[in-house]
């Protein structure tokens, strides 16, 4: 069956705050004309994804590979990130740009074969993949090739040089949110973690923190991840006198976590709960323990005028994945423009200013790390609300 022709008539010509503000963060000057694309052709019931050509000389386009899941089980988170990408071809790309969407068939071999075809096809950079697994295996072919990559992953580990981790890893969020408690005289830190990597890194995080801001992580209580009932760790913490208590967990779980701690001697109104990006879900607003706790995570107000287009597009709210498809792509075609042979000069990816996103504030380290400026939510029954605003520059967490 074929997939409904992508309306992009309707976007044509119009350009987003995010989408001018990471082209005015980039100093380039003037957007770039419109573009035409095709949109990804379905034969049966596999996706072959047609390149959004661009109508100028081959020896001139620029070409970017968008790997994501677009068959098998996976194929729901990537193609509307494909379809979240195609917006930021029409909002940012000149028209010798490129954009190749392949299909990683949700696997490391896919991934890698997918990146073995768009080399040979000419791609510049690599946007994605989506998978810690994949982006493995796509590493030492885009490394081969001297072909940096930009991956969706929040996979830390994957992160090297000329292969970046754009996904939304904790370090930045705890320690974003660990300062605006310091600065609201949070001195006594707890943490609630699971054991494995996620909880390694949040408690890493925070005991870093609270080293730089002269105060004290004094109980740290890890569990198994697939532990049912939290009362153990949980009465552990309470005796241990936090002022907050970091709970590194999300849907589902934190209401379970968070309503298990309401009832076993962390009163939420006198112990502030902290979280991370896990809680950016509108689900965890829906618990009722969780009223007035604080986490750190991009502004959904920046991805609110996306949302509204994806959704008056393509039929469908996009999944949260989504933006990082939309950010990456730009960033591809901003720096395209000014033409050149080497566009994704490493020293040109890392510039330190950053770059402005519908995620927020970024930039791209030469350790592989997307650093972030994040702002810091409130939970209330209406929904998350901004707190802080995130800090519109790498110099200072002030404003």
């Amino acid at each position: 069956m074929a997939r409904r022709a992508t309306p992009f008539s309707r976007a044509r010509g119009r350009r987003s705050a995010g989408a001018w503000a990471l082209a005015a963060t980039l100093l380039l000057g003037a957007c770039g004309s419109n573009v035409t694309a095709r949109a990804p052709v379905v034969q049966g019931a596999q996706p072959i994804p047609a390149p959004m050509q661009t109508a100028v000389p081959a020896q001139q386009t620029v070409k970017a590979a968008l790997l994501l899941p677009l068959s098998g089980s996976s194929a729901a988170i990537g193609q509307p990130m494909v379809d979240a990408a195609q917006i930021a071809l029409f909002d940012m790309a000149a028209e010798h740009f490129e954009l190749m969407p392949r299909d990683t068939k949700g696997t490391p071999q896919g991934a890698a074969d997918a990146a073995r075809k768009a080399i040979a096809d000419g791609a510049s950079i690599i946007l994605g993949p989506l998978y810690s697994g994949d982006v493995a295996a796509v590493r030492p072919v885009a490394q081969q090739a001297g072909v940096p990559v930009v991956s969706f992953t929040n996979d830390w580990t994957q992160a090297t040089s000329g292969v970046w981790v754009m996904g939304f890893i904790p370090a930045d969020q705890v320690v974003r949110v660990a300062d605006y408690a310091r600065s609201r005289g949070v001195t006594r830190y707890g943490a609630l973690a699971p054991r494995g990597l996620y909880g390694d890194a949040v408690v890493n995080a925070l005991q870093a923190a609270a080293q730089r801001q002269g105060a004290q992580v004094v109980q740290v209580e890890r569990y198994e991840p697939a532990v049912a009932d939290f009362t153990a760790p949980v009465q552990k913490i309470a005796g241990a006198n936090a002022q907050a208590v970091l709970m590194a967990e999300g849907g589902q779980r934190i209401r379970s976590l968070a309503a298990t701690a309401a009832g076993n001697g962390l009163n939420p109104t006198q112990v502030k709960f902290l979280g991370t990006g896990l809680w950016d879900d509108p689900a965890v607003a829906q618990e009722p323990a969780l009223a007035g706790a604080w986490f750190a995570a991009p502004d959904p107000n920046q991805r609110a005028d996306f949302e509204a287009r994806f959704q008056s597009l393509y039929g469908k709210k996009p999944t949260r994945l989504a933006t990082l498809a939309y950010d990456a792509t730009a960033l591809a075609a901003v720096l395209a423009r000014p033409g050149g042979e080497r566009p994704y000069d490493p020293a040109v990816l890392t510039n330190p200013t950053g770059f402005a996103g519908i995620d927020g504030l970024f930039r791209l380290r030469t350790d592989g790390i997307a650093e972030r400026r994040l702002a810091v939510l409130e939970i209330t029954p209406q929904g998350a609300r901004v707190i802080d605003p995130a800090p519109t520059n790498f110099d200072t967490l002030g404003q």
